[in-house]
């Protein structure tokens, strides 16, 4: 997993890439042009691609020792209480178990919250921590003690909605992290039927194209498709020194058990199942039909 960093860092390297906000094509549907008898004739002109979404930090968290997002679902109401997602493994109190399922604890822990350039306009606090588990995927989810609109109205961001819809192969994404405000660009590279790290297995992980080299403090990033907006994923893990599915070196094991080891590598958990174990007023009950999140 990609560590938890506990306690201030002397210095941090910050890497943002600026990200160009392409304009909307005004070319006409059809252009004309003269045959060999100077007869005008309409040619169709190819439509310009859709502009890709400008990404940045706004409705990024960081933790004391990881990354995270405010997040919302399709279905989630202005007036619910705001939710921060996080990884499993980002929790103050250590990894879970194998198995392990936390729903609806007290937590009174804070988040800081960023702006699109990164700057920290507020502290967020939890009221509960809603929902986290380790196992077949490696997330955190928690309830604060103020509403989306309460947080736009005083600090002008929105939260991030989560797809509902199964990320793409090669899609453009990019992993924003609020510990570090860096953003990371690469592609989905492909999805491993299980990720097997230590005592722990995540299934139908999402593996990037080398480009997104994330580093410990990564952990719990919105992973953002480009071309949406929407989070597809959260960052969680890397292969760091080639070893065969231990701590901090995942492997990959496919349908046959055929195990493979990616050195470099970084992975991340698809979050479009979540929203499936959430009811209204952003609660979880995960005996909903379709829930497929792990139960206590």
């Amino acid at each position: 997993m990609k560590r938890p960093l506990r306690g201030a860092l002397a210095a941090v390297l910050t890497a943002l890439a600026a990200v160009a906000c392409l304009g909307l094509s005004t070319a006409p549907a059809s252009a004309t042009s003269r045959d060999a008898t100077g007869v005008r004739t309409a040619v169709p002109v190819t439509p310009a691609a859709p502009a890709a979404v400008t990404v940045n930090f706004a409705g990024t968290v960081s933790l004391s020792n990881c990354s995270g997002s405010l997040i919302r679902f399709p279905a989630s109401a202005s007036t619910d209480p705001a939710l921060v997602l996080s990884n499993g493994h980002c929790l103050t109190s250590g990894f879970l178990d194998p198995g392990e399922v936390l729903l609806n604890q007290s937590s009174t822990r804070t988040f800081g919250l960023l702006n699109a350039s990164g700057r920290n306009v507020a502290t967020l606090r939890a009221t509960k921590l809603a929902y986290a588990t380790m196992t077949d995927t490696d997330i955190s989810v928690y309830q604060l003690n103020r509403t989306y609109a309460q947080i736009q109205s005083s600090y002008g961001i929105s939260a991030l909605e989560l797809s509902a819809a199964h990320p793409v192969q090669g899609a453009a994404i990019k992993v924003v992290s609020g510990y570090w405000k860096t953003i990371y660009t690469c592609n989905i590279d492909g999805f491993v039927h299980r990720l097997k790290e230590g005592d722990w297995t995540w299934k139908d992980s999402v593996r990037y194209t080398s480009a997104c080299n994330t580093i410990g403090g990564t952990s719990g990033s919105p992973v953002i498709d480009t071309s949406t907006g929407k989070v597809v994923a959260i960052n969680n893990t890397g292969n760091e020194d080639g070893g065969r599915c231990t701590l901090n070196n995942p492997c990959e094991v496919d349908q046959n058990g055929t195990v493979t080891v990616r050195q470099g590598i970084n992975y991340a958990e698809e979050t479009y199942g979540i929203g499936a174990c959430v009811t209204t007023g952003n609660q979880f009950n995960l005996g909903l039909a379709g829930c497929t999140l792990p139960k206590p």
